[in-house]
């Protein structure tokens, strides 16, 4: 089976080269940020929530399952690894194993009920069951409620890595995303990635050749959801704070946001797309309430002008013009 874009044209092992190469160029330029006067906040912040975006478009971009509720893998990540860090006094290392294992935990739970419907019927599953775990959140002790977890103890990663230390910290962040990103597209470029696609293109084809549809969409939910997980763990070390902002439902919206500029469907689409959503937040932060209906312009635009998103129709120029 051969893979297929969103318009139709094949991956070839010349295009994967390529996309490596750019995996090297991004890799290389995310190790010199910090010698390079860019404030490492934004870029962590960045970071976490290309991964974020990233474990998304595997769902939605693959496996052809839009979710409304992934903002609960973020934020229940991020509960669990700061109770532990903070409560129960583990390690850095085991603090992200928790939160991973606990967004790892919710996504077979909620995958089990969603997986069931097809559309807008999952659509509208997963943003209840995010909803619903908001408003549990909301009342539970450990989360502290309005207030959210703060002061989260950044501690020494395996003893050694002193992640109060900023640089550091970055260098940690830019590694977990890597490995993050480098598995999802392993799993794209994989037998089970082709069959999702197969399954997004024409599921009633894919179950006549024999596959079972429902299990691979749900393992893809539960790649997904972890792969969001590891993103909420990650992103405690950096806010050093959990909050109900992560569990929202407007929080799964900046997720499709981020996944539909960038490009849907593409490796770095979702990378891009992140970066330009938190700049904005970041740096037109002085407009107050003003920023999301520039977030809201900026979509409008993008979605006339750049029907394939950023790096999709910067991809499809390309493979256009070989």
């Amino acid at each position: 089976m051969t893979a297929m874009t969103d318009d139709t044209l094949p991956v070839t092992p010349r295009a994967m080269r390529d996309e490596m190469i750019l995996f090297v160029v991004m890799a290389a330029v995310l190790s010199v940020v910090p010698w390079t006067g860019i404030y490492p906040f934004f870029v962590m912040q960045a970071l976490c929530f290309a991964l974020l975006a990233c474990a998304f478009n595997l769902l939605i971009g693959y496996g052809g399952l839009l979710s409304f509720g992934h903002a609960m893998f973020l934020g229940t990540a991020g509960y669990v690894s700061a109770h532990a860090l903070k409560v129960w006094g583990l390690t850095p290392e085991l603090g992200i194993v928790a939160g991973i294992a606990a967004a790892a935990g919710l996504a077979v739970i909620t995958g089990l009920v969603a997986i069931r419907r097809q559309g807008i019927y999952f659509a509208m599953i997963t943003l209840a069951l995010s909803q619903l775990l908001y408003f549990i959140y909301l009342q539970t002790p450990f989360t502290h409620g309005e207030d959210g977890i703060q002061g989260i103890p950044q501690g020494y990663l395996f003893g050694v890595f002193n992640l109060a230390n900023s640089t550091t910290l970055y260098y940690v962040i830019v590694v977990g995303f890597l490995a993050g990103f480098l598995l999802i597209y392993r799993t794209i470029n994989s037998p089970f990635g082709e069959v999702l696609k197969s399954i997004r293109e024409n599921e009633q084809r894919a179950i006549s050749l024999g596959y079972k549809t429902d299990h691979y969409k749900l393992l893809a939910y539960i790649l997904s959801g972890t792969l969001a997980g590891f993103a909420g763990s990650l992103k405690v070390f950096v806010a050093q704070n959990a909050s109900l902002t992560d569990v929202h439902w407007s929080m799964s919206g900046e997720i499709v946001l981020m996944t539909l500029v960038g490009g849907l469907g593409t490796v770095f689409g979702p990378v891009v797309g992140a970066f330009v959503i938190i700049a904005m937040q970041q740096y037109l932060a002085s407009f107050g309430q003003w920023v999301t209906v520039i977030q809201g312009v900026i979509f409008v635009v993008c979605v006339l002008t750049f029907r394939r998103g950023v790096i999709g129709e910067i991809a499809h120029y390309f493979r256009r013009s070989l």
